[in-house]
């Protein structure tokens, strides 16, 4: 690795002078097990690094104001265990489980997952089925963005350079609500799916009809993205096989995937709209028979 200094601040304010001070030359680490492999491949190379284990009250879960907040330290292993997340968001506490390997749940923390910006990665979609918002701070004031608009490019996003990403606020479901999380593996249960997708729905138990409906995809794309005109088409519409078949080609269309060691960009598209199709007709079916959250 290269030379940097490395600071371990006690508050938040000390850290946020540090990141006004280095600007772009410094880069703030969690967890490390993304961080320290692109240092050592000397793809990042930081005049300072920030260690962020010293701060308090940044891995905490909490519940209020109608939703759950995941502070930006919480492991993934703590949110897979969490009580409230187990209760609240079944979904997101299972799509944590499935990171990688205990080992490296351990210590990859919930906002570094999110600030790393891998479009390859399981949490950023569910999250984003969930309508998540991420929350940062800065000396010049603190400020929320959903997530769907946090995700830029490669590895990039809309946290500026003297800003720490404090957490996340993910809504509690409303009643009548399913959500799912599903992923094709080809190689090993540690390795990166194939194609990733969440999907959320809420029905009018009424009619059975759809009002409010979310999919999210990861693997097939530069970021993870959220499959909008799909979920246009699917609102106010009653579960089918036709729909289920036309929701899975729009969302098809909407993803740019490449080709790699884990399928072709070709094979990936279709795997995707198999996946869509899937995530949406669980989903529907957990609206129609579970609780909330589920």
């Amino acid at each position: 690795m290269n030379p940097f200094h490395y600071y371990t601040p006690d508050t938040q304010d000390e850290l946020l002078t540090l990141l006004q001070q280095y600007g772009d030359s410094a880069k703030l680490m969690a967890g490390g097990t993304a961080l320290v492999i692109m240092m050592k491949q000397r793809l990042v190379v930081p005049e300072a690094l920030i260690s962020l284990h010293r701060l308090p009250g940044l891995a905490a879960v909490r519940e209020a104001d109608g939703s759950v907040h995941l502070g930006a330290l919480l492991t993934h292993r703590g949110a897979e265990l969490s009580p409230l997340l187990q209760a609240r968001l079944p979904v997101l506490a299972e799509t944590y489980r499935h990171v990688a390997t205990v080992r490296i749940r351990n210590v990859a923390t919930v906002g570094g997952s999110i600030a790393h910006a891998d479009p390859n990665q399981d949490p950023p979609v569910t999250l984003l089925a969930f309508d998540a918002r991420v929350q940062m701070t800065s000396t010049a004031g603190s400020r929320e963005v959903p997530l769907v608009d946090f995700f830029t490019d490669y590895y990039e996003t809309v946290l500026r350079p003297d800003e720490l990403l404090t957490g996340l606020r993910v809504p509690i479901p409303a009643p009548h609500t399913g959500s799912v999380h599903l992923k094709f593996l080809p190689r090993t249960a540690d390795d990166y799916a194939t194609v990733g997708v969440a999907a959320t729905v809420q029905i009018d138990p009424s009619t059975g009809t759809c009002q409010t409906c979310r999919i999210a995809l990861g693997s097939v794309g530069s970021t993870p993205l959220r499959a909008q005109q799909a979920e246009a088409l699917v609102q106010g519409q009653a579960l089918s096989t036709a729909l289920l078949r036309e929701a899975s080609a729009v969302a098809q269309q909407q993803t740019d995937p490449l080709n790699d060691t884990r399928g072709s960009a070709s094979y990936k598209r279709a795997m995707a709209g198999v996946f869509v199709r899937r995530a949406l007709e669980q989903a529907w079916q957990h609206a129609m028979g579970t609780v909330a959250g589920s």
